[in-house]
């Protein structure tokens, strides 16, 4: 069954705004799927697919990115309001319990979210990510993302992809092609550029120290599966040990071919998910 197309509308600190999603239909608990910093929701199709057989999938783009509405003030991009936004977005469809899955920025909110009183998130996946960030890491992340680089064509774009996503993992031509067309913005002088607004790079200028979201993530109480790219410098291996003898104590699945992060596209990385997401 191909997805429908919805728009919610959302309020942040400075107007509303239009957050696009995408529902894949079925018959059970719902499922929330959040990508990454620079990413869309298109980065979940596969998968989206895949878990839909067990119950209906929402899969946003998160403000300025993809679909969803660029932000007029660009000071905006941030946790609070990303918080918000899915929040505003679990409350629409009018579930009492969601399990949700993040993509590093997505796993972070989905961390906030599981640790807040009264939270709705019944099972939690976090895709290499986790609650102490190392400064490099981040000194990395924020050398490229929020840059504004056009190309000629899309086979341009796809070496630009191939480039700074080569730590997504093991990935076919086909899937290379696939993400590069899901990340691209047609421009009026038909050269095209990535699909997110630039400024959402803003809270990586400047200095940058390491994270501390420990006492966060303490607070999660629902099981919760954590995976890992075995050569992650996101999350590191110890931070992912210890995510296991602490708060909800994970389930740890590591991805050996993959750094930061893993793309969820092969099929040991579905069917682990799956599998998590089926336990009673």
């Amino acid at each position: 069954m191909n997805p429908t197309p919805h728009k919610l509308l959302c309020l942040g600190p400075h107007g509303f705004y239009r957050l696009a999603y995408r529902r894949w239909e079925g018959q059970g608990r719902p499922v929330i799927c959040v990508h990454g910093l620079s990413r869309n929701g298109r980065d979940f199709d596969a998968l989206a697919a895949r878990l839909a057989a067990r119950g209906p999938v929402i899969v946003p783009d998160m403000p300025g990115r993809g679909g969803s509405d660029w932000l007029p003030n660009k000071e905006d991009y941030g946790y609070p309001l990303y918080l918000g936004a899915v929040a505003a977005l679990i409350g629409s469809i009018g579930a009492a319990e969601v399990d949700f899955l993040g993509t590093s920025m997505g796993g972070l909110i989905g961390m906030m979210l599981a640790a807040q009183p009264l939270s709705p998130i019944r099972r939690l996946v976090i895709n290499d990510v986790g609650p102490f960030l190392p400064k490099p890491a981040l000194e990395r992340i924020g050398s490229y993302v929020g840059q504004d680089p056009d190309f000629a064509d899309i086979d341009e774009l796809e070496a630009y992809m191939r480039r700074v996503a080569a730590s997504f993992g093991t990935l076919s031509d086909g899937q290379w092609r696939e993400m590069a067309e899901h990340s691209k913005r047609e421009l009026p002088s038909g050269r095209l550029a990535l699909h997110y607004d630039p400024a959402i790079g803003l809270p990586f200028q400047g200095s940058l120290t390491d994270v501390d979201l420990w006492p966060v993530y303490d607070r999660i109480t629902c099981p919760t599966l954590v995976i890992r790219g075995g050569r992650s410098d996101l999350l590191l291996a110890e931070t992912a040990a210890e995510m296991t003898r602490r708060g909800p104590k994970a389930r740890l699945f590591e991805v050996p071919d993959a750094g930061h992060a893993p793309a969820l596209l092969a099929e040991d990385q579905i069917e682990a998910v799956a599998n998590f997401l089926g336990e009673a």
